[in-house]
């Protein structure tokens, strides 16, 4: 047997043989494991059992591959590896015969003794032998205990092997390492445990194989020190796992592991990937305070009840996509530098997610939440997409792009910002590194079932609407700013939905206009339309006419632009748009009035107002005892002469008082030429409409 391996991609030699490392998928990333020779069963989980199995790929029935003990015949003969040169097994050995043996025996003398069967005392006598005076410890060199069945409790406490050991296929009443030292590797593959195992303190320079091993009580690791790759895939225990403090100095892989007890990991350190796929926990299992140098893998996991990671540091990220979680997941003042997945995850009873600050993307797509859950996150983003909201939520955040599309809200759902850092359990503010935009944006609706989802104190300057089920029923509170046209005298100072923009740009491809990311449809007049109308809706039914106004007035554009709308009603709609800016612009329309005024005096001036005054005239008749008189009064004369002559200070101020007393009072009493008659009737109609305009204009702004 040679030395162990540890991660990497070079050719190693373990306790199980020579193997290669290679990476391999584990789900959203890869991590790197050690391959699985052909005489390793897979990382299937392993049923309960106490019965006694042989190792795979062998029979009761079938011969062990090394020198066999001579004890028994047929089914009933021995497995243990004979001691050369004797026929027997350790076990079977005469009382004479094993003493020699074991006399000759000396510290960091190699072992092999597979397949024996060892009783406590027999156990004791052989690590005896190899006492080191010097040290006080037993020391052992490379040993082989394979396929051995250990009786009642197998002591291998304070043992130094210099070599690599093997147990793998072993059996155990119970086994205990506590504070042994592994110069090699140790293989404890497919071993089986009735009781507990103990390896407090241990420190293994290389390799630890425990693929397969069934413990039926605990498993102990605290404060151990594994130098090379840690492997508990397939790992079955009936009891709690505890690896506290322990040290993983390479890879660490517990796929589909099953731990019937609690799983404690509290203040351990992985200095490579881990993996936890396929976890298994019927109890709950604790992380605080671990240091995860690597990725971290908790790929469809099933954690029965709590998880906690309060003030576990992910220094590359954790996956936990398609997990199950039957309790609470503590996220706590929880730290990483990368990504932490909840993708396709189902959140069974949790009610708090986070405290937690990352600088890249907390991902809860495709997630489940079952109960009622507050999540707080500080993130560049946040993936809701195809999320499903089984009960109420509320989600505080910071600096996040959220994106809520194809999301599904049963029950009412919060999106708010949050103005102060987050606050740790110690009392402390959450630092929050690589995270400097302050504002919490979202930046997709669409899809989404709007009727429960409350958005507050967010920035929806690039959120896309189109498509959004129920938007009219949206709220939304605080401040909520939309996109803005660009500057200037041409375009309407208004809020925009973003895909008017996408539009606009790719229409006019001039500056100011936000052209749509690639990926991204861009959406026709006649898609936005309803989204202006169901807004509009949205905000007066909460009261808010006045920020429903620009939604209408995005609605009129849209129908105005439309292709399909017909060609008369595109002209109104013009009219419309550029005499009051659809009965929202009071500037507008009291400009055009005051252009219609100004218009009517002229013309009036120039034409409506006869040369002279028309007089009356009399003339009477004396027939007998009586007068008869008659009153004449001559048309008005048309002006004349050059208009300069016309546009004279009283023509212009009787011109002004005619105007004014026939819009407002509906009558001037001056006569007027033909035209001028026209003229009046003209403006009679035109003013007050312009003037209608804008007081409807200054209403839609001040309307409560």
């Amino acid at each position: 047997m040679g030395g162990g391996g540890g991660g990497g991609t070079a050719e190693r030699r373990g306790p199980q043989g020579r193997h290669p490392v290679q990476r391999l998928s584990t789900g959203h990333r890869t991590a790197p494991v050690p391959s699985r020779p052909a005489d390793v069963p897979d990382a299937r989980p392993h049923p309960r059992s106490t019965a006694i199995v042989p190792p795979p790929g062998t029979t009761a029935s079938e011969a062990p591959d090394w020198p066999q003990c001579a004890h028994g015949s047929g089914a009933d003969r021995c497995r243990g590896r004979r001691v050369d040169p004797h026929p027997a097994c350790l076990a079977h050995l005469g009382s004479a015969e094993r003493a020699g043996h074991l006399a000759g025996l000396r510290p960091g003398a190699a072992l092999d003794h597979r397949g024996t069967p060892f009783t406590p005392d027999l156990l004791d006598e052989l690590l005896a032998a190899l006492d080191d005076p010097a040290t006080g410890r037993r020391v052992l060199g490379p040993a082989e205990f394979d396929e051995a069945h250990f009786s009642g409790e197998a002591m291998f406490e304070r043992v130094d092997f210099t070599g690599d050991v093997s147990f793998g296929g072993s059996r155990f009443g119970g086994a205990h390492f506590t504070g042994s030292r592994f110069g090699g590797g140790i293989g404890f593959g497919e071993a089986e445990v009735a009781r507990d195992a103990w390896f407090d303190d241990v420190q293994v320079d290389a390799d630890a194989w425990f693929y397969g091993a069934r413990i039926g009580g605990a498993l102990r690791f605290p404060s151990a020190r594994i130098g090379g790759s840690a492997v508990f895939n397939g790992l079955v225990a009936g009891g709690d796992v505890t690896f506290g403090a322990a040290a993983f100095d390479g890879t660490a892989l517990f796929t589909g592991a099953e731990i019937a007890g609690e799983a404690w990991f509290d203040g351990a350190r992985f200095a490579d990937d881990a993996s936890f796929d396929r976890l298994r926990t019927g109890r709950p299992a604790l992380f605080d305070g671990a240091l995860f140098h690597g990725e971290a893998c908790f790929d469809l996991a099933v954690i029965g009840d709590d998880i906690s990671f309060r003030d576990t540091e992910f220094r590359r990220g954790a996956g936990f996509s398609g997990a199950t979680f039957g309790g609470g997941v503590a996220l706590r003042g929880c730290g990483t530098g990368g990504d932490i997945t909840f993708r396709g995850a189902t959140f069974q009873r949790t009610t708090v997610l986070g405290p937690l600050a990352l600088p890249g993307l907390l991902d809860l797509s495709d997630a489940v939440f079952q109960s009622a859950v507050t999540v707080e996150a500080a993130a560049r983003d946040l993936r809701c997409r195809r999320t499903r909201w089984a009960s109420t939520a509320a989600l505080r955040l910071r600096h996040a792009r959220v994106d809520v599309r194809d999301a599904v809200l049963e029950f009412p759902v919060s999106i708010a910002s949050r103005s102060r850092r987050f606050v740790a359990d110690d009392g402390r503010e959450i630092d929050e590194p690589g995270l400097t935009d302050a504002r919490v944006r979202v930046v997709s609706l669409s899809g989404a079932d709007a009727a429960h989802l409350v958005l507050t104190d967010v920035d929806l300057t690039d959120c896309l609407f189109a498509e959004t089920v129920h938007l009219d029923q949206l709220r939304l509170g605080g401040r909520c700013p939309l996109a803005l046209p660009p500057s200037g005298i041409r375009w309407t100072r208004r809020r925009t939905l973003i895909e008017e923009h996408h539009w606009r740009a790719e229409r006019h491809g001039g500056p100011g206009w936000t052209p749509a990311p690639p990926g991204t449809d861009v959406r026709a007049p006649a898609v936005l339309a309803p989204v202006y109308r169901q807004l509009r809706k949205a905000l007066e039914d909460g009261r808010n006419e006045p920020g429903a106004a620009d939604f209408y007035y995005g609605e009129m554009e849209m129908r105005r632009h439309d292709p399909e709308t017909p060609r008369g009603e595109r002209v109104l709609l013009g009219l419309y748009w550029a005499v009051s800016g659809y009965g929202l612009r009071a500037t507008r329309a009291l400009g055009w009035l005051l252009l219609a005024v100004v218009a009517t005096v002229l013309a009036m001036t120039l034409w409506g107002l006869p040369q002279d005054d028309p007089r009356q005239t009399s003339t009477g008749r004396v027939s007998g005892g009586g007068i008869t008189l008659t009153t004449e009064k001559p048309d008005p004369v048309n002006p004349q002469g050059p208009y300069a002559r016309r546009l004279s200070g009283k023509r212009a101020e009787k011109a002004l008082r005619t105007v004014v007393n026939s819009v407002v009072f509906r009558s001037s009493g001056q006569e007027l030429t033909t035209a001028g008659t026209y003229i009046e009737m003209t403006s009679r109609v035109v003013e007050p409409a312009l003037l209608g305009l804008a007081v409807l204009a200054v209403r839609s702004r001040v309307k409560r």
